[in-house]
């Protein structure tokens, strides 16, 4: 049975482990000095043993993105996948801007009331981003942190202050419209695998939440993460940074950036893999992590 806080295209996955990690999805009233009404928050929590490992998803997703990597990882060490503040499926608030400041706010808040020991923190694309700010912001809750082909020198929204009403849910409509084409096209024209339609499968079905587009058009609006180098190079954890040698969005050159700026850090290349390492090579992205969490 999948959790009633979900949208109803949850049911159309056919992937088993997708709908394995999606009928553990939980949903937690955090509160956080944001609202005065705590936020339904959701995450799922696997494993008992160690050090927990804290994964973040990237833009525009949810914790199904880990749905290949969470197994791995949590039959050897404790580990959580949560939605942020203004993602996945995850309570959006209407009053709340969408920003890094009120994203580490929710992390951190989520942290507190359920965690509350240092953790292994993994950030995925945009997630990496978050990661490093929530880092830099409390780094007593962090012992060690992984970056996977993560947002930091790239990745934000330049022009994002200058969409207006009605116009930045116009755009969002656009974005949403080219996320789930490719399942109709796919559908109809072939050309797509069955991989490939159940990706789309799970990147869709938060698109069906409540406020999703106001949440997704306020996140954009606030420029997103604009990190210098100066402010990663005061990253003092051991640092972790997995790279797909492929990764056809953000390129190659900024993860040697990473590992010039982070003083206490390793760069491990994921060959013949793309953007999202977690997915296309989840076996080995968790043999990196789990081997560094040990370290």
């Amino acid at each position: 049975m999948f959790p009633r806080f979900l949208p109803p295209t949850v049911r159309l996955l056919q992937d088993p482990t997708a709908i394995a990690l999606a009928q553990q999805i939980q949903q937690q009233a955090i509160p956080t000095p944001l609202t005065v009404s705590p936020i339904a928050t959701a995450y799922v929590q696997q494993g008992t043993e160690q050090t927990p490992i804290l994964l973040l998803h990237g833009f525009d997703s949810s914790v199904l993105e880990f749905r290949s990597l969470l197994p791995y990882l949590a039959c050897k060490q404790e580990t959580w996948a949560v939605d942020l503040l203004g993602s996945g499926f995850t309570e959006r608030v209407a009053n709340i801007l969408l920003n890094p400041s009120t994203i580490r706010t929710h992390l951190y808040s989520f942290w507190q009331t359920l965690i509350q020991r240092p953790v292994i923190l993994v950030g995925a694309s945009l997630g990496g981003a978050v990661a490093i700010d929530f880092t830099l912001a409390y780094p007593l809750c962090v012992e060690k942190l992984v970056l996977i082909d993560s947002v930091g020198f790239s990745g934000t929204f330049p022009l994002g202050q200058f969409l207006f009403s009605p116009f930045d849910l116009f755009a969002v409509e656009f974005w949403r419209q080219r996320k789930l084409l490719p399942l109709s096209f796919g559908k109809t024209f072939g050309g797509f695998t069955a991989e490939d339609l159940e990706a789309i499968r799970c990147a869709g079905v938060h698109l069906e939440m409540p406020g999703w587009a106001e949440a997704i058009a306020s996140f954009t609006k606030s420029g997103g993460y604009n990190l210098s180098a100066q402010q990663i190079s005061q990253i003092h954890q051991p640092t972790l940074i997995l790279w797909g040698d492929r990764d056809d969005m953000l390129g190659t050159a900024d993860a040697e950036k990473f590992r010039g700026a982070i003083a206490n850090s390793q760069l491990v290349w994921i060959r013949d893999c793309g953007h999202v390492p977690h997915l296309e090579q989840p076996a080995v992205t968790a043999e990196e992590i789990l081997r560094f969490s040990q370290i």
